[in-house]
Order: C-alpha cells, then sequence, then structure tokens
C-alpha cells in the first residue's frame, strides 16, 4: 500500500468510504444499499472514488487521516485490488499516520471471507462482520445469506488474519426471550476478542418490516421487554469485561472503534462515496457534506464535476453545538461542557441539569464531563432534547 505514513499529533480527521451494493436487501435495513442484479462496473466506481477522493483533499488539504472506514452496502463484495486503490488515493492527497486504522465492513459468508487476507495486504487493519444473530431461524428472518457455522467460521478466519475485529448483533427480535438473548450473548462473547456491536431491533419506516408490522405479522418485543433486553445486555458485557463506551457498542479498555470516536467526539471527517455524509471544517467554520444517494447519479456527478456533493452547508454555532450534545452523549465518557459552550455561546442550563441529575439519569464527573447515566441511555433522545432546549 503505498500510503505517506506521517505521524502528527493534530486533530484527529477521518475518512468514510461508502460502497452502496449488496447481494439482497436485509428487511430490516433503511441504509443506503442497492441490489444490481446486472453486476456494477468497478473499476469505474473506483476511478470515481479516486476522483472524489482528490476533489475533498483539494478542499481540506494538510490533513493527516487517523482513521478509514469502508461502510455500506457490503464494502467485502469489493476486489481486494479496488480497496487498495482507495487507500492509495486516500494515501497520494493526504498524510496517513503511521498507526492508521483502517476498517472494513464485511458479510461473514464463505466467499468474501476468502478474500480477508487480500483485504490485509491492501491494508486494512480491522474488520467488522455483520454477523446479526447466532440462530439459523433468526437469521433467515432478518434476511440474512449466511448460516451461524458459516459466521463462526468467518470470525474464525478473521481471527487468524485480524490483529483486531468486531462483529454485529440484533436484539430484541421477534419472539426472542431474556433466557434466548442470554445464551446467545454469552456465545458471541466467547467469539468476540475485544469489541462488540450490539443494535436493538428499530423498524423503520419503508422498510419491509415497517409494513410487515402495519399489517399485523410481524411483533417485536414490548418497551418494557425491549428494556429488560438492553439491561440485561449491559450487565452480561460488563461482566465479560466489555463494558458500553456508546449506548451500543462496547469494548475492552483500549479497544474502542477510533473512527466512530470521531463521529461522536465531534471532529472532522470526510464523506466518499454514494450517500455519504461528512463534517469538514473549513476557514474556520464547519460544513456538513452529502453525496447523492444514488449511485449511478453520484457517478455521473462525479464524472462530471469531479464530486458527487449535493450538500455543502455551513452550519452555524447553534447547530455545530447541539450536533455536538447530540453526538457526545452517547458516548460513556459524556462531553465536556466548556467545549459546548465554546461552539454555542452559551452555557448550558444548570436547572436543566440540576433536574436530570436528580431524575438519575445524567451525572457530572469529578474531573467535570456531564455524561448520561446507564439508566439513562435508553431515555437518550429526550435527554439530549431537554438539554439543548
Amino acid at each position: 500500500m503505498m500510503l505517506n505514513m506521517t505521524l502528527t499529533t493534530a486533530a484527529p480527521f477521518a475518512v468514510y468510504v461508502h460502497w452502496p451494493f449488496c447481494l439482497s436487501k436485509c428487511p430490516y435495513c433503511d441504509f443506503n444499499s442497492h441490489v444490481r442484479h446486472g453486476g456494477v462496473d468497478e473499476q469505474r466506481f473506483v476511478r470515481a472514488y479516486e476522483a472524489e477522493i482528490a476533489a475533498t483533499a483539494a478542499r481540506v488539504p494538510g490533513r493527516t487521516v487517523s482513521t478509514v472506514f469502508f461502510g455500506g452496502g457490503t464494502p467485502s463484495l469489493m476486489q481486494p485490488q479496488s480497496v487498495q486503490a482507495v487507500l492509495d488515493a486516500i494515501g497520494k492527497h493526504w498524510s496517513v499516520a503511521s498507526d492508521v486504522e483502517v476498517t472494513l465492513e464485511a458479510n461473514p459468508t464463505s466467499v468474501e471471507a476468502t478474500r480477508f487476507r487480500g483485504y490485509r495486504t491492501a491494508g486494512v487493519n480491522r474488520v467488522s462482520l455483520g454477523v446479526q444473530a447466532l440462530d439459523d431461524g433468526a437469521l433467515k428472518e432478518l434476511g440474512r445469506l449466511h448460516s451461524v457455522q458459516e459466521a463462526l467460521d468467518a470470525v474464525a478466519i478473521a481471527r487468524s488474519i485480524f490483529q483486531r475485529y468486531s462483529f454485529d448483533l440484533i436484539y430484541a427480535r421477534p419472539r426472542q426471550t431474556l433466557e434466548a438473548w442470554s445464551a446467545e450473548l454469552k456465545r458471541a462473547i466467547a467469539q468476540a476478542a475485544e469489541h462488540l456491536s450490539l443494535y436493538q431491533l428499530t423498524v423503520e419506516p419503508g422498510t419491509p418490516f415497517f409494513g410487515l408490522r402495519a399489517a399485523g405479522k410481524l411483533a417485536i418485543p414490548d418497551d418494557d421487554l425491549g428494556r429488560d433486553l438492553y439491561d440485561l445486555t449491559q450487565l452480561i458485557c460488563a461482566g465479560a469485561g466489555l463494558p458500553a463506551y456508546e449506548i451500543s457498542n462496547h469494548a475492552r479498555p483500549g479497544a474502542e472503534c477510533r473512527h466512530n470516536l470521531i463521529y461522536w467526539r465531534g471532529q472532522d471527517y470526510a464523506g466518499i462515496g454514494p450517500g455519504a455524509h461528512g463534517r469538514l471544517t473549513i476557514g474556520g467554520h464547519r460544513y456538513a457534506t452529502e453525496t447523492d444517494k444514488w449511485p449511478e447519479g453520484w457517478l455521473k456527478r462525479v464524472e462530471a464535476n469531479g464530486h458527487g456533493l449535493i450538500v455543502n452547508e455551513k452550519l452555524d454555532p447553534g447547530e455545530v453545538a447541539d450536533e455536538f450534545l447530540l453526538m457526545g452523549l452517547r458516548l460513556a465518557e459524556g462531553i465536556e461542557p466548556a467545549r459546548f459552550t465554546q461552539l454555542a455561546g452559551r452555557t448550558l442550563d444548570a436547572q436543566r441539569i440540576s433536574f436530570l441529575r436528580e431524575g438519575g439519569t445524567v451525572e457530572t464527573t469529578d474531573d467535570g464531563r456531564l455524561r448520561v447515566t446507564l439508566a439513562g441511555f435508553p431515555l437518550l433522545d429526550a435527554v439530549v432534547a431537554d438539554l439543548a432546549a
């Protein structure tokens, strides 16, 4: 990998690369993912990624890349040489930290696992596997194309190739009990080295699951059972040395996903590819960027203009501060109120903080950070709304 490795003490900077294609669309998924049965012109897309990286670097030159994340969609459908070409383009236009974290999301199928060594050679040093369930019936219901055994085999292959790996599970699934989830989660922890992402199933508008639930053909755990499943998750993971460092992410201390921490800490990241979002500081102002979600539309925009941007919005101080609050309070470490004041030009309301503290949903640490308590995390949206008002 032709990367310019330069160690820096500058603020972290991330590059997110979105590969929007999947073999099939899962019924719960509302991500920007698309199925192309006629195939994808991968080389043409890679040339477009290279062009958009160059255009973005021209807007924010001189940054040093701390992390790269290939998300999707299904990036493990990419050929390793395509991943390397994208990483080489990043290294051509920016400096790259010597300890750069390069993550690639992968489906745990046997076909995609055969590419793992090629990804490692290309420069990927961390994989995130979309296991989603350790129950074959649940996997089928979730629309996944792998079996439990295939997933466990892929985890074993990842373990043999990458020093760092993670995998995802979805809980609060239809008919799931506390006893079943406890057994499944403990089995997962036995396979996890340092990191697990555990997402409570939500039924989003526009998905097949939404239509099924509206028709009375899909029943997921109610709010009370959902809360019990969440609490059980925290108890089991903390007991196994994998406490939550973010509302849905668990890691051994020091093994957190550094790329996602950049999002949650309100730092800069470039969004590359169809439907990718970014946050860039240019000339002292923070910009929200977004590219065309439709893959072929994005491709034509890049080939015509050098980039696929459809949103390039300068955020006002209040918007930047509110976003910092929204993202930062997802983290167990919480936020520094002084940084909110610096961004917003106003302080957080002490009376509101006191009210929430008395209710047990927030707390102030010894070093002055404000954070949401474990009991408050399931009420995060309400807590943030109250503080931001």
